[in-house]
């Protein structure tokens, strides 16, 4: 579409490889519902084959758009507003995709085999969402419109846009549009310029940035230099001086399930207060707890405020998620829309496990209740080879590395089983260079698939050996020699591949920093593990 719009012709090869490729794989009917429902507003697909997204959700009972993840809630209060005007954008005449309809596939919504399930359940529900949308009461219609603008306007304060990520920031801005905000209104300018910001263009590429990721970027960086002894405290406690600047003090969406829970906790970007994060918070903790104090008696409240929102975050089985307790409840991710993969927030085991890495750096161990629950419920996810699965990180490696971390902070013994059976899967899928990697495809395929070793996934499986006690195998030192061989003359390490994950099985991201970070971070753990750096390094 992006590229036939700016002029270039069908028969380009680059257009028919696509085309070929898109055909292959079932043509524009098989693509996920954002997809069609993005082409449906330039008229390039079938309305009434688009899922719809009501702004009546925002009118159900029982906090239904908070049992949406808080990504998939920021997107759908957006675009309902959008939706529900079924606005469209004109295309150049003659302009269409129908070279990529498959002349087979069907256009409709599709449906389980089984006649009772779900996923048939909510397609019923659509077809009566699209008779509502021709003949339901427009009173209703308008106050839910409402509604979800009062919604979507205050989770654009304090904030660099709506969820600071690009899908709903980009709905907002179309949501303003078509609610008949005039161009020069300041929210839909301060909406179109934190869209913009996220626009990089070095005179080599272009592209969007999906977010920010500042906070989480300076906590990792500063927890790895933390852990080296050789380096200033001055550099390292600048940054915990901003990191601490960055503390949520206001309640955001996950105070509906914990209004009693004192707001703190860190987010990803420069400024999200609605959406503090599980992850981010753990890492700034650990950060902090490396660096020396300006202000102690300060420093320690905000510890002591962000510690509480971790324990009151933790879910019912025992396990961390992102941003939400609880918010697994799988019937919701059978509706037609939910198809981009993301639209639940359940626990998994590298938030648990760093969360526990967190909490055991201030003191706690499995006598707290909340450390053994955690541990708990590592021990109930790990695979069936003796890894365990990361929803943030690609993707058996990262998950493995965390949970090993956690299990070492809690103080579980490195000669249980669970800690050996992982022992002997990280062994057993070294590349023969020494290093470690992992493709995006172990998503696809739910399980590991190997990849060319990577600086961040070498870090990973090197940090996962030293957690399960293992100090002299010959695979360690491989993965430790993996690492010095590959640094560049300035310090540095290359990394093409991405390692960082957003939706599993839809995008995934580069953190420049992960390249540089987690290989020091690795290096600092052996030499401390040996004693010995200077036989070593």
């Amino acid at each position: 579409f992006a590229l036939k719009v700016a002029g270039v012709p069908e028969s380009d090869s680059a257009l028919v490889r696509a085309k070929d490729c898109i055909l292959a794989r079932g043509g524009i009917q098989a693509a996920n519902s954002y997809v069609k429902i993005n082409l449906s507003l330039f008229g390039l697909y079938p309305r009434e084959h688009v899922p719809s997204v009501p702004p009546e959700v925002v009118l159900l009972p029982f906090q239904f758009v908070y049992q949406m993840s808080s990504w998939s809630r920021a997107i759908v209060v957006a675009l309902s507003i959008v939706h529900a005007s079924n606005p469209q954008r004109p295309v150049p005449a003659g302009f269409d995709l129908q070279e990529l309809f498959n002349p087979g596939g069907s256009l409709e919504l599709r449906h389980d085999a089984k006649t009772f399930s779900w996923r048939n359940f909510f397609v019923q529900v659509d077809r009566g969402l699209k008779w509502w949308e021709k003949h339901g009461s427009k009173s209703i219609r308008q106050r839910a419109i409402r509604k979800a603008e009062q919604w979507m306007l205050q989770r654009t304060r304090y904030c660099d846009g709506l969820g600071a990520i690009y899908p709903p920031m980009m709905y907002a801005i179309m949501a303003l549009d078509v609610l008949g905000y005039p161009p020069d209104h300041p929210d839909p300018l301060e909406a179109l310029h934190q869209f913009n910001n996220l626009m990089v263009d070095n005179g080599e590429r272009f592209f969007f940035q999906p977010c920010y990721s500042v906070v989480w970027d300076t906590a990792i960086a500063a927890f790895a230099l933390g852990e080296s002894e050789s380096i200033p405290q001055q550099a390292i406690r600048r940054a915990a001086d901003w990191l601490l600047s960055k503390e949520v003090r206001r309640k955001g969406d996950w105070s509906v399930k914990r209004p009693n829970t004192e707001p703190s906790g860190w987010y990803f970007e420069f400024a999200n207060e609605s959406y503090p994060d599980i992850d981010d918070t753990a890492m700034v903790l650990l950060a902090l707890s490396t660096a020396q104090k300006n202000k102690p008696a300060s420093q320690q409240e905000t510890e002591h405020r962000a510690l509480q929102w971790l324990l009151d975050m933790q879910g019912k089985d025992g396990g961390w998620a992102a941003f939400d307790v609880d918010n697994d409840w799988q019937p919701l991710s059978q509706i037609p829309f939910a198809d981009h993969n993301a639209m639940l927030d359940p626990s998994c085991p590298d938030i648990t496990g760093r969360v526990i890495e967190a909490l055991c750096a201030y003191g706690y161990d499995l006598s707290h209740a909340a450390v053994r629950r955690g541990v708990h419920y590592l021990l109930s996810t790990q695979e069936q080879d003796g890894s365990w699965y990361g929803r943030w990180g690609v993707d058996y490696i990262y998950g493995t590395f965390l949970a090993l971390r956690g299990f070492k902070a809690a103080g579980v013994s490195d000669r249980e089983a669970p800690v050996q059976r992982a022992l002997e899967w990280i062994r057993s899928i070294q590349n023969y260079d020494g290093g470690w990697g992992e493709s995006c495809a172990s998503y696809e395929n739910n399980t590991f698939v190997a990849a060319p070793s990577t600086p961040s996934q070498t870090a990973w499986a090197i940090l996962a050996l030293l957690a399960g006690g293992d100090t002299t195998s010959t695979s360690l030192y491989d993965g430790i020699e993996y690492l010095i061989k590959t640094q560049k003359r300035g310090g540095d390490w290359d990394e093409e591949l991405a390692t960082g994950t957003g939706f599993p099985k839809v995008f995934y991201l580069c953190y420049h920093l992960y390249r540089n970070a987690f290989p020091l971070l690795a290096l600092n753990a052996f030499v401390k593990a040996r004693g010995d750096s200077a036989d070593i390094l």
